[in-house]
């Protein structure tokens, strides 16, 4: 649809702050980004990970990240797509919890504050979001269906209560995960963090350990490489034996498991977890007061710090005055206590094998046990340090019948001859652990479960939830482990939904990781109060298309999603078992080279950039200073560059003539959308900007004005970077709708893209490296752009060069010695 033609302005016209004022309130009043769910062709859901609405607001990092995403909604929806792209907050949580003890003022009074600070920061910075689908986890409506989640994995048997050893941080008062322990210290308060053992709800993640990464390896997860090794390490699978050592004079055995059967016979102690369960059954009596110190140390450090006691250093340990028998050799081996065995490791027991790990040999030289290599390359006679290393040519020594093998073959027959004697097995274990969602605060979802004397616990029947957070004005948590809602005691009183009699209800909360593995299935049923999703929006929706989000919760937020969505859709609730179809990390913002962070005073906020430069201008700046897997560093001075280009895109447009184009000019066009469609979709956001800055260049070098086909392709491929820009733009072309809901990407023909692109050689002293493909003619600084934005070359560019040689069109060269 036209106006009434298109509009003469000038470079000077640019109003920035007006445009985004006047196309923000369009975009409201019209519903633009209100998305037709039902009817909508062409489904494309794109999804940013939800924000914490702390009580700061949004600072330049989190933008960054929201920015990159909507950029991908925007250029998704031009290629035809109907996208959905919503948001939400995951606003329950000790970090709420905390700052409102802080501020004197209730969770349930701060956290709307909040969350309307966060939509209007977020409104004002032009995302495409649709405002009638947003989630809040503190709603009820919303987590009575995290209840009823739990609920059904209660049934199906994948929740259970035990008692185990937890991170425990005394100011907090909390549980923590591992991931929230940080060299020894609560992340949130730098507590000194502790080891407690606590009776918890567990949901059973391992029971999907093998087919979480078997998944890893499947075509169906177009997943960033480093987000899938680090979930694979996470899981640690290690396949091995599980060995009987029998305690001499008691009737106790100990089960190690090892990923060496091979080395069983250098074996010369057993090492058991401080929280083993027979330490107190075979102790002797002279030996309880060591043990016990141990034991009270150990207990007051945190699981990760237990994790890698030992290495650099010399472990702890304690006798227990007692022998375990070797079942291959019949000798009796000492029995300790040690700092670095974790009772969640394995089985809590392992065999000291000093001649072949690093720990051991350090624990049997302090303890002057034998150390008695069994494995040998030929040449290595070295005794005085573990030999770990491993050589095609390793031979078994020293191991019986079993000498001159390969490690190989002995680990085969060694678990065979153990299963044989009945005294072991092959077995498998994993690293990743159940997951423990109970929380003893305030701020969160009741967890759904009744304690009846006569019949245990009870899951919350489905008719009854959500179990409704209390309103307490003291809402501290207790330092005994005590969740604060024990006190409430109308909250607590309940009847047993099985037998009818008095009853108590749970007083812990759930971990909000439990709120955010689900809420990407919410978003399209918001407005469904019978089911938690719909199923058909389900089917049509999910799952998510692409999901952009920090590499932080590459572990344990991915992790869960796809545990909850597993689960579910083996109990018949989904119609999928994986969430996210395509998953990319964003990189980091720093400023001045360091992390941002409030003891710095480092961090940036968006709000006064956004006042005196517009959102476009931020939203292109953070774009491309970097690739956005990568990140990069915030200066002032790069958005005074971009509101520079804008300034002169605007003029541009504004003076473009209705000419054809032809020869260079149309190949140069070609060629730029073609770059900038592939940089799009590969998240080089920072090399598609660079291009259109190239052909706004290339135009104003050849001294006539742009033409309307130039111009128009120009303002559409800038659109999905500076939307509100391009809206206004798009108006000064004669055009009536918004750009987004009636113009198309446009399309480039190969035919003019001949020898247009030429292959850069990328050298390091002389030395190729690698190559980027670039425009013909492309200046220095674009090379190193283009290298910037390549994953396998990218360490080159950042590291430090004495000089650069640079040929155009053929070599650069990082010359790093004299």
């Amino acid at each position: 649809m036209k106006k009434n033609g298109p509009r003469t302005i000038a470079a000077a016209d640019y109003d920035a702050l007006a445009i985004e004022k006047k196309w923000q309130a369009v975009w409201r009043d019209r519903e633009t980004n209100k998305v037709d769910l039902k009817n909508g062709p062409n489904p494309f859901y794109n999804l940013m990970m939800f924000p914490y609405p702390s009580a700061d607001g949004l600072h330049i990092g989190n933008i960054y990240a929201f920015s990159g995403a909507d950029i991908q909604g925007r250029f998704q929806r031009l290629r035809g797509h109907t996208v959905f792209e919503p948001i939400g907050f995951d606003a329950f949580g000790i970090n709420a919890e905390n700052f409102a003890i802080k501020s004197g003022t209730h969770p349930a009074e701060l956290i709307p504050r909040n969350i309307a600070n966060f939509s209007r920061q977020l409104s004002a910075m032009g995302m495409m979001y649709d405002w009638s689908r947003v989630v809040d986890t503190t709603q009820p409506a919303y987590y009575r269906w995290t209840q009823w989640i739990f609920v059904q994995l209660f049934k199906a048997g994948l929740v259970e209560r035990r008692t185990g050893p937890v991170n425990w941080c005394p100011v907090d008062k909390t549980v923590l995960s591992n991931e929230q322990v940080v060299d020894g210290h609560c992340e949130r308060c730098g507590a000194r963090v502790e080891t407690r053992n606590l009776a918890q709800w567990f949901l059973r993640i391992t029971d999907y350990a093998d087919r979480l990464l078997a998944n890893l390896d499947e075509d169906q997860l177009d997943w960033a490489a480093s987000t899938k090794m680090i979930q694979k390490n996470w899981i640690g699978r290690s396949d091995g034996a599980k060995i009987t050592f029998t305690v001499k004079d008691h009737d106790v055995e100990l089960r190690v498991f090892t990923t060496r059967a091979e080395t069983a016979f250098g074996a010369s102690f057993i090492a058991l977890a401080s929280e083993h369960p027979a330490i107190d059954q075979i102790i002797a009596a002279e030996r309880i007061a060591e043990v016990a110190a141990l034991r009270d140390r150990l207990r007051r450090k945190d699981v990760v710090s237990r994790r890698i006691a030992g290495v650099g250093k010399d472990p702890e340990g304690a006798p227990l005055g007692c022998t375990a028998t070797n079942p291959l050799t019949g000798e009796e081996l000492p029995v300790f206590v040690t700092d670095y065995v974790l009772h969640e490791t394995g089985t809590g027991a392992v065999m000291g094998v000093p001649a072949h790990d690093d720990r051991d040999f350090r624990f049997a030289k302090m303890r002057s046990l034998p150390i008695r290599p069994v494995i040998q390359t030929p040449g290595n006679t070295d005794a005085e340090e573990a030999y770990t290393a491993v050589h095609p040519d390793d031979r078994i020594i020293n191991s019986d019948t079993f000498d001159g093998l390969s490690p190989v073959e002995a680990r085969v027959k060694i678990i065979a001859h153990l299963t044989t004697l009945g005294q072991g097995v092959a077995s498998t274990t994993y690293k990743l652990k159940d997951w423990c969602i109970s929380r003893q605060r305030y701020w969160g979802p009741p967890i759904p479960i009744i304690y009846c004397d006569t019949c245990g616990p009870q899951a919350v029947p489905e008719d009854d939830l959500p179990v409704e957070l209390p309103d307490l004005p003291d809402f501290e948590a207790k330092n005994d482990g005590i969740s604060p809602l024990s006190g409430a005691q109308e909250f607590v009183a309940a009847t047993c939904p099985t037998c009818g009699q008095p009853a108590q209800r749970e007083v812990d909360v759930s971990d909000t990781f439990l709120d955010s593995a689900w809420y990407f299935l919410r978003y399209p049923s918001t407005t469904d109060d019978t089911a938690p999703f719909d199923p058909d929006m389900t089917r049509k929706w999910l799952p998510v298309d692409l999901y952009i989000g920090g590499q932080e919760h590459a572990v344990l937020h991915l992790m869960y999603a796809r545990f909850v969505t597993m689960a579910l859709s083996d109990l018949g609730k989904l119609p999928f078992e994986e969430p996210f179809l395509r998953f990319r990390p964003h990189g980091m913002i720093v400023k001045d080279g360091q992390k941002m962070s409030k003891s710095k005073g480092n961090v940036v906020g968006p709000d006064d950039y956004l006042g005196r430069f517009g959102a476009d201008a931020l939203r292109c700046y953070l774009m491309f200073m970097g690739p956005f897997t990568e990140g990069g560093d915030f200066q002032e001075s790069g958005i005074i560059g971009i509101t520079r280009f804008l300034r002169r895109l605007w003029g541009q447009v504004g003076a473009a003539q209705p000419a054809t184009i032809s020869g260079d000019d149309l190949a140069k066009l070609h060629n730029t959308i073609r770059q900038v469609t592939q940089d799009v979709v590969a998240l080089r956001y920072n090399t598609a900007i660079a291009a259109l800055m190239e052909l706004s260049s290339a135009i104003r070098a050849r001294k006539r004005a742009a033409t309307r086909e130039e111009a128009t392709a120009l303002v559409i491929m800038l659109a999905p970077f500076a939307p509100h820009f391009a809206e206004e733009a798009w108006t000064v072309l004669g055009e009536q709708s918004s750009i987004f809901e009636h113009a198309c990407w446009p399309s480039y023909d190969a035919a003019f893209c001949v020898n247009e692109t030429v292959n850069v050689v990328v050298q390091v002293d002389g030395k190729r490296r690698g190559s980027v493909q670039v425009a013909r003619g492309a200046a220095e600084d674009m090379v190193r752009t283009a290298i910037r934005a390549d994953q396998k070359l990218v360490a080159i560019e950042a590291a430090t060069a004495q000089k650069v040689v640079f040929v155009p069109d053929k070599i650069i060269n990082y010359v790093t010695c004299r």
